[in-house]
């Protein structure tokens, strides 16, 4: 049977596993890694390991799921994930690899691999992952607009440079997809139209090339599982779009 059409709950990560775990109480954003919050009542420094803007979940007094950081280090607490209206949301790009790793293991991308290379290096690229005969570029997609989940959520040449890379091996004879973790419930998934004009133009003519898009939903369970959620489709507006490569 389809991986997506399976009727039951794959967990993919056990938050649990990843040490003593608290909540606490988002104070501000004070740049793009730093973080205060209020944990037990005394103000504490928080490690963020998401560099994406994040203005609709990191607001004040947002309530924050934190692992505990070993002594020694400059922060207290690490984040790990944010509490919003449809629960818990991942907070963290360390976690995406394994994450998605075990989703492919399992057949997110729609067969079961014999092999599941990470890091990859490619041209002057390092890709996620290499699945049999097949590059795979994972991107994590936290933003949620008008029902749509949209990437970037801030400029990233970065990524710009991985699906260019796409292209490249696609051209060369392999399979080449990119893959989006969506970490909110959306209706379809869309390059952000304004963000990054430049990641948008790039990701139609990839699709107008033969690289693949996949997209699937994850979500945190009450027991602080991160499950497989269901597949995200593209918005049927990216039919229109990808044509005008054509």
């Amino acid at each position: 049977m389809d991986f997506h059409a399976k009727n039951k709950t794959v967990i993919l990560f056990d938050l649990k596993t990843l040490g003593s775990l608290t909540t606490g109480r988002l104070i501000e954003r004070k740049n793009r890694f730093l973080a205060t919050a209020i944990v037990d009542d005394e103000i504490k420094k928080v490690h963020i390991a998401d560099t994406g803007r994040l203005e609709e979940i990191l607001t004040p007094n947002r309530q924050l799921l934190l692992l505990y950081n070993r002594p020694g280090l400059k922060t207290d607490y690490t984040l790990i994930a944010a509490k919003m209206e449809e629960g818990w949301v991942l907070v963290n790009t360390k976690l995406h690899s394994p994450i998605a790793a075990r989703a492919i293991e399992q057949g997110v991308l729609g067969f079961k691999p014999k092999t599941i290379q990470k890091e990859v290096i490619f041209g002057q690229s390092r890709l996620d992952f290499k699945v049999d005969n097949t590059y795979i570029e994972l991107k994590g997609c936290s933003l949620v607009q008008d029902g749509l989940c949209l990437f970037p959520n801030a400029p990233t040449s970065r990524g710009v440079k991985h699906i260019k890379e796409l292209i490249c091996i696609k051209e060369k004879g392999f399979g080449a997809i990119l893959l989006i973790m969506a970490l909110r419930r959306c209706r379809c998934f869309l390059p952000h139209p304004t963000t990054d004009k430049e990641f948008e133009r790039i990701f139609y003519q990839a699709l107008h090339r033969g690289v693949e898009f996949q997209g699937f939903f994850v979500r945190i369970d009450e027991n602080l599982h991160v499950v497989y959620d269901g597949k995200l489709e593209l918005c049927e507006e990216d039919v229109a779009a990808k044509a005008a490569f054509e």
